[in-house]
């Protein structure tokens, strides 16, 4: 018998590849299945079908799409054993493949006519039980014209499981692992599809869904006074215990932190009771807590539950169900996602799985009864509010007194006969993420806390203060590396911004410490004004956005459509908020995609463009009002509006004529090398360092990279601009060879023209995560210093390929908003004159 896996072997050296030469067991019960994520040298989905001992391989560069008009490209591709369904890693550059590969779902699958014949007449029909994968789907191969792969279609076929594509793409709203997870059900998909049983059918603006295997929940944010209009809102108490989400999945459950940690194995008993009462499938929203012998949540007692391994004695509360019964329901308004939770809940009762009731109606009165019974506070969520993954203004929080976390830094020692430590030195971070000292704590402890907690710190311990320089008075400290977080009630912040008379509650270990920050609370008008602006999720459209034209081809390079368009922008919208902020901006717009006419829109009518509004008409009094993207919405709504391109002026609006920022745009002219570019980064990041100005880098999404000097606002437009040409200037008659001043093409024949022209008045870049206008739709994307060398190209990233960046994310920038510099002494170093 000729070996299955001859192609496959030939093109690996397993001496260096950790995949697997062969092996596996082949499926008894059910056929299997998986498609692996795999970032080659373009993201693309492998789709495999175990059939004869092999997986049979097809290469899919769109992944998958549940709408039953997308035919999906499926290059046929050699045999893979079966051991191959369990590989998740990191192919080795320069092998074949190299590249990052996951398993992007995994299941059963089962032949709805002869698998065999179906595989050799090319037309292969069957159904998929996922993770992320169901219903009927199709393989047709195409008919050949002397490629040396197939070409074959992967169709969704029509069943209760399709979705049109403007509404859902799975490879978007799905992007992770589901290594982690268990084999999927072989359930037949119509009985995993029933409709929430909240009335007779479905609410209307539920859809059908596959369950995600992961979810962010909704975040309440904290107010200063109770809303104007309470009939608006329900009103719940804020249990004193750990937020926690519960995925079902048949006979899988797993309860999950609100920081995506999986408990399931601290709390074993509640795991245990929800196995019991048979829940339909989906995410429950809830809080874990522990009352004490009063009735009352008890945090420390919840600490106890957990330090003594014992988590019989948990209650957990259910107060919303953003997944059920084979349908999504994060667009359902709030009262009737309770409704369907409350049924569920009323038709298996159970001591430790219990609703979440309404707390009254007046909140006033409610926040005064909650505090004199001890209780945390009161939550507020508006009655018609959808669930978002994120912070929200439609959930707000109040709170009976001063609680919150803070990051422990360090600790003093014990006084008299106390042992262990005496305080903890508490922090929070401020807004450029830098740890302020906030005080310290030192009661609240019992002598086995104050064990245990020693006992944490020592492992901790460190000679450098997680602090800035003599921000804690004294010498005798200890300092610990800043990753416990400490839950802290106290009377009151002092004007230095320390807290007094606090007091111990508990440790948390559901949030990370960078996360910690200094409580505020918002103004409840504000809030209230705020939270009736859609907002959509990262990767998920909001419900109000009607994609037009969203089939239309808008790059034939890559075969983009504005609807991919529209949703990449959806996926890093959060990202490219923080470089949108604030500043005026410039919209390309391309109705025609790339290679058409092109518009460039400083001005525009905003009343069809949700999330972008009009500045200050004063800020440039002789033009128009300059547009600002305010949301993630508003960015959706021009790309809605054919925009691709998201240009940004180096000031904010708040100080629009002293810029806050400098911009070195390198270009390379014909011929120059890559290399040449990289080197040219580099000496330009080593100069600005000598005048001791900071250095951002990015790509341009094009040819070139972006050199960005954040500065402290001082100087007017036509001052930083001079003074960026000096530099440039300067660049170019040190290394003639390597840099050109002047801008004409025939001026930088193999050079590099260093772009100061983007420091004028009303002069624009492309922002970071913005798409470019070009063959390939290539993206702008931070960087660190030290990735340049390994950067292949100014266009490397790009719309399709964006997601193997996703988890660096702004992180290479993460100290941008601190290190801005006053100009002054730079200018004087160099030589530059500032006008008076």
């Amino acid at each position: 018998m000729p070996d299955a896996l001859k192609v496959y072997k030939s093109k690996r050296n397993f001496a260096v590849t950790s995949e697997p030469v062969e092996g596996g067991t082949a499926g008894v019960d059910a056929l299997s299945f998986v498609i692996q994520k795999h970032w080659a040298s373009r993201l693309h989905y492998d789709f495999r079908l175990e059939l004869d001992g092999t997986m049979k391989s097809w290469a899919v560069p769109k992944g998958p799409s549940y709408d039953t008009h997308d035919k999906r490209m499926a290059v046929h591709v050699e045999d893979h054993p079966i051991a191959y369904a369990s590989f998740e890693g990191t192919i080795p550059e320069k092998e074949y493949g190299a590249g990052k590969v996951i398993i992007w779902d995994k299941g059963t699958w089962q032949p709805l006519d002869d698998p065999h014949r179906g595989y050799a007449d090319g037309n292969l029909k069957f159904e998929l039980h996922g993770h992320k994968m169901h219903g009927k789907w199709v393989l047709v191969r195409m008919k050949g014209k002397g490629e040396k792969q197939e070409p074959w279609l992967l169709i969704k076929e029509k069943d209760e499981f399709a979705r049109p594509a403007s509404e859902f793409s799975v490879v978007d709203e799905m992007p992770d692992s589901v290594k982690a997870l268990k084999l999927a059900s072989t359930a037949k998909p119509a009985k995993a599809a029933k409709a929430p049983k909240t009335a007779s059918a479905a609410p209307a603006e539920a859809v059908k869904a596959v369950l995600p295997a992961t979810l962010a929940p909704e975040l309440a944010t904290l107010v200063d006074k109770p809303p104007s209009t309470p009939a608006d809102w329900v009103f719940e108490i804020k249990f004193d215990g750990y937020r926690m989400l519960a995925r079902v999945d048949g006979k899988e459950v797993r309860l999950i932190t609100r920081n995506g940690k999986d408990w399931s194995a601290k709390l074993g008993a509640l795991q245990r009771e929800l196995l019991r009462m048979k829940l339909p499938d989906g995410w429950y929203d809830g809080e874990i807590v522990v009352h004490n012998d009063e009735g009352r949540p008890d945090f420390g007692l919840l600490q106890g539950a957990f330090d003594g391994a014992d988590t019989a004695a948990i209650v957990y509360f259910l107060f919303d169900v953003p997944y059920l019964n084979g349908y999504d329901l994060r667009d359902v308004p709030l009262e009737a996602r309770r409704a369907a939770l409350k049924n569920v809940l009323d038709k298996l009762p159970s001591e430790m799985v219990r609703f979440s009731d309404e707390f009254g109606s007046d909140p006033a009165e409610l926040v005064a009864a909650a505090c004199q019974m001890g209780l945390e506070g009161v939550i507020g969520k508006r009655r018609d509010s959808r669930y978002v993954q994120r912070r929200s203004p439609e959930w707000i929080k109040l709170k009976c007194g001063q609680r919150q976390e803070f990051v422990i830094a360090g600790y003093t020692d014990p006084q008299g006969a106390r042992t262990g430590i005496g305080a903890l030195l508490l922090g929070t971070h401020d807004k450029d993420g830098v740890l302020q000292y906030a005080g310290n704590v030192g009661s609240g402890f019992n002598e086995a806390s104050l064990r245990e907690l020693k006992a944490r710190l020592d492992k901790l311990a460190t000679d450098v203060s997680p602090f800035p320089p003599k921000a804690v008075a004294g010498r005798k400290h200890h300092w610990v590396k800043p990753t416990l977080i400490a839950e802290v009630r106290f009377a009151e912040w002092t004007a230095g911004g320390s807290v007094r008379h606090a007091v111990f509650e508990g440790l948390r270990e559901d949030k990370p410490a960078r996360a910690i920050t200094r409580e505020i609370p918002k103004h409840v008008e504000d809030i209230v004004a705020t939270s009736s602006e859609p907002a959509a999720p990262e990767g998920k459209l909001p419900a109000g956005l009607k994609v037009t034209n969203g089939e239309r081809v808008i790059d034939k390079q890559s075969g983009t459509t504005k609807l991919e368009l529209v949703r990449y922008y959806a996926l890093v919208g959060a990202l490219m908020m923080e470089h949108l902020k604030g500043r005026p901006l410039s919209l390309v717009r391309a109705p025609a995609g790339v290679g058409g006419e092109l518009f460039f829109q400083k001005h525009a009518e905003v009343a069809k463009l949700p999330g972008v509004k009009q500045m200050d008409q004063a800020l440039d009094p002789e033009h128009p009002s300059m547009l600002e993207v305010a949301s993630v919405t508003g960015i959706l709504s021009a790309a809605q509006w054919n925009v691709v391109e998201f240009h940004t002026q180096n000031a904010v609006g708040k100080a629009y004529e002293t810029p806050n920022r400098m911009v070195f745009d390198l270009d390379p002219g014909e011929g120059v090398a890559w290399q040449a570019m990289q080197e040219a980064a580099q000496l330009m990041h080593a100069f600005l360092d000598e005048l001791a100005l900071p250095a951002f880098l990015k790509t341009s999404g094009g040819k070139g990279l972006h050199v960005v000097v954040p500065v402290k606002p001082a100087y007017d437009w036509d001052t930083v601009k001079d003074f960026s040409e000096a530099i440039v200037r300067h660049m170019a008659d040190t290394l003639p060879d390597r840099f050109a001043f002047k801008s004409g093409p025939r001026n930088r024949v193999g050079k590099i023209f260093i772009d100061y022209l983007r420091n004028g008045r009303g002069a624009t870049t492309a922002a970071a995560w913005s798409a470019r206008v070009r063959p390939g739709l290539g993206i702008s994307v931070p960087l660190a210093w030290d990735e340049l060398m390994h950067v292949k190209a100014g266009d490397q990233w790009n719309v399709h390929n964006a997601h193997t960046r996703l988890d660096q994310g702004n992180a290479p920038w993460a100290d941008y908003a601190k290190a801005a510099r006053n100009l002054t002494a730079a200018m004087k170093k160099f030589g530059f004159a500032a006008p008076k």
